[in-house]
């Protein structure tokens, strides 16, 4: 028995059956368990679950005739509207591979990602940037030809372009036989320091990562067919595609789908449409703690909420948990991980950096930072290992990265961390984040819990500096609440001497309107790293 299934809440086992198949038949499953229910909402138009599949076997179909199938990559280039999950499922019902192109992304990213995945065919909608940057695309070869999904469909505008329509056509007698251990994603990550490399996601690992969610269940868990989720988070990002759009289908929920994240929208919203579920990165729920007035709105629908993406700093999570008087749930996992990882129970510790338990049919281990095939003690810090239907199978063409990846059939997280003796895990920091400084291993996630409780900071991250006396020390960079008063970087080292030690003292602070952050709001701590080393 592993340590943490007594941790486990009464209605959840470890060890519970968890589903492997294909995306399609999962698409099948649920619409028919959902037939009439609603399924999406977007600009007040409402498919319900038949619909939205009937119209993505029409795509599908019109795919086909178009010449789609088996070892094809199409890429999707598509916000949040009713075309990004109409279009997944529809090219992976024809045998093809999907690649997920960030509307954040410049263009020698897509660029990149279109090459390199082999990508031929592209997927957008009518917003002015995204059809600019898609005709750059074709026009320079990148991919060969350009489909547009109207925005008009929803009662939106599509800017002028020259791409033929997304197809569609009768859905054929049979469709191409899958397995669950055809490829199904190429999902792009590590971009922001170096070349992004793209995870190769099957049928099976995202299939059984919406099984190990759903499996999941704890006193928050809300009755099949009745939760009505605020889908902010981009689905071109794993933790949205899967953890909130695909597991929300599992349960027959209503999402509704939203392009950009606005607070006092989301507030508004909530209230209307009577949310229960939302999931959200600390920015957005930094950004709702600032609301003017958010005490007094009606938030009483809300019965789901969690955060993730990025650690949430324990300051900012208490605050939103007075607001809501609802316990902010979270976990931790990886796009390589699609992304099921952990989970923090209702009642589960309270302390910085816990990430909570292995969810059900996943086993994490901390092993040595230097022999990662040696696993380490309770309460020891190393780097985190996971193994699991869902983990998966290596990074497409990158053979030397694979071959440094896994040990002994655990992939090696890259984070560092512990587990404690009821086996709830704590993230310490990413480990090539961590700053040797005088000997000294510094972790900047630490030191950024502490700025946080600065009455001042809205969001700030901490990075390693050269230092010539410590060979690294830290510097944090600081966004300030609306009219904060700025402070120096004694008044910080002030403000910090009773929380942290005097080897993480951070040795400089700079001041910034807005601190770089990724496409589903992760705040990016190589962007500054990248500049300070372009500084030196």
């Amino acid at each position: 028995m592993h340590a943490w299934e007594a941790s486990y809440p009464p209605e959840c086992r470890w060890d519970a059956p968890i589903a492997r198949g294909t995306l399609p038949g999962f698409l099948d499953e649920v619409c028919a368990r959902f037939t009439d229910k609603p399924a999406l909402e977007y600009r007040g138009h409402v498919l319900s679950y038949a619909q939205m599949r009937a119209l993505s076997d029409r795509i599908a179909a019109g795919l086909m005739a178009r010449g789609i199938g088996r070892g094809d990559c199409v890429a999707l280039y598509l916000p949040n509207t009713p075309w990004h999950p109409l279009c997944f499922f529809a090219a992976l019902r024809t045998g093809a591979r999907v690649v997920h192109f960030s509307a954040l992304d410049a263009k020698r990213e897509l660029a990149h990602k279109a090459q390199d995945s082999g990508a031929t065919l592209l997927i957008t909608t009518g917003l002015p940037a995204l059809v600019s940057n898609a005709a750059w695309l074709r026009d320079e070869g990148a991919v060969r030809e350009v489909l547009l999904a109207p925005e008009a469909r929803w009662g939106g505008e599509d800017a002028a372009h020259d791409f033929a329509p997304l197809p569609e056509a009768d859905p054929p007698a049979t469709w191409p036989a899958l397995s669950p251990d055809d490829l199904a994603l190429l999902q792009y990550t590590g971009g922001t320091t170096g070349t992004p490399k793209g995870a190769m996601l099957t049928h099976g690992n995202l299939t059984t990562a919406v099984s190990i969610y759903k499996a999941w269940r704890d006193n928050t868990s809300l009755p099949e067919g009745t939760a009505r989720v605020l889908v902010l988070l981009p689905l071109f990002h794993i933790f949205a595609l899967t953890a909130v759009l695909l597991r929300q289908f599992a349960e027959g929920a209503l999402c509704h789908l939203r392009m950009r994240f606005d607070a006092a929208q989301w507030v508004e919203e909530v209230e209307r449409l009577r949310i229960t579920t939302f999931s959200g990165v600390p920015t957005m729920w930094i950004g709702i703690a600032g609301v003017p007035g958010i005490e007094q709105r009606d938030l009483s629908s809300l019965r789901q909420c969690s955060s993730g993406g990025a650690p949430m700093p324990q300051e900012v999570q208490q605050r939103v948990e007075r607001i809501l008087g609802l316990r902010i749930g979270g976990g931790w996992g990886m796009t390589e991980t699609c992304p099921a990882g952990t989970r923090i129970p209702p009642g589960g510790p309270v302390r910085a950096g816990i990430i909570g338990l292995p969810l059900p049919g996943i086993e994490m281990r901390i092993v040595a930072l230097a022999e990662p095939t040696r696993g380490m003690p309770v309460g020891e810090i190393g780097e985190i290992a996971i193994r699991g239907p869902n983990v998966f199978s290596g990074y497409w063409n990158r053979p030397a990265d694979n071959a440094t990846a896994f040990a002994d059939g655990w992939f090696l997280t890259g984070d560092t961390g512990w587990m404690d003796a009821q086996g709830f895990f704590t993230l310490v920091d990413r480990r090539k984040n961590m700053i040797l400084s005088g000997g000294f291993n510094v972790y900047p996630a630490a030191i950024e819990q502490a700025i946080y409780e600065h009455p001042a900071v809205a969001e700030c991250v901490v990075i390693g500096v050269p230092d010539d006396y410590r060979g690294q020390a830290a510097k944090a960079f600081c966004s300030l609440k609306p009219g904060a008063a700025p402070f120096t970087l004694d008044d910080l080292r002030a403000f910090l001497a009773d929380r942290i030690g005097r080897h993480e003292m951070p040795a400089a602070l700079e001041l910034r309107d807005t601190l770089p952050r990724s496409a589903a709001g992760k705040l990016l701590a190589s962007v500054l790293r990248d500049e300070e080393a372009a500084k030196a």
